[in-house]
């Protein structure tokens, strides 16, 4: 596989991982209490709460809210329950981001203030391979 275009960013980490659940309170538990990771912001509002999973966050969102509504089909035997994976970059350049995703002809989304595991900055969102959802997020607003 050739690189023609130098990649406009780096990725720093992880930041985050959405886990869509059926039963979201007793996913929040299991997180919680069997793995402790704390409780660090709840939405009940997008049936999503945040977990802080050490220097990254594990989101989980019920699928019967209005996040979960919007995603794929509940989790089942022969599902997964993973929405997508976010890739913590910099710089995040919205034009630079734009011009190399574009030219690998991916789906990508709007960019848009959204919340991390370093708090609230710019993301995107891109489709790959197989509908592979992957979130990229630049550095929070007060960095």
């Amino acid at each position: 596989m050739s690189n023609e275009q130098a990649i406009p960013f780096a990725v720093r980490a992880i930041d985050h991982v959405v886990i869509r659940a059926v039963d979201a309170e007793a996913m929040v538990a299991f997180w919680r209490d069997v793995l402790g990771c704390p409780v660090e912001r709840a939405r009940p509002d997008l049936g999503l709460t945040h977990l802080r999973a050490g220097t990254a966050q594990v989101d989980v969102v019920d699928v019967a809210g209005t996040l979960g509504q919007a995603g794929a089909g509940a989790p089942t035997a022969d599902g997964r329950n993973m929405d997508h994976v976010c890739l913590r970059i910099d710089p995040f350049d919205d034009d630079a981001l734009t011009d190399h995703l574009g030219a690998h002809h991916l789906d990508i989304g709007e960019v848009s203030r959204r919340f991390g595991a370093e708090g609230e900055g710019p993301s995107l969102y891109l489709t790959g391979p197989e509908g592979l959802v992957v979130e990229l997020k630049g550095p929070p607003d007060d960095a």
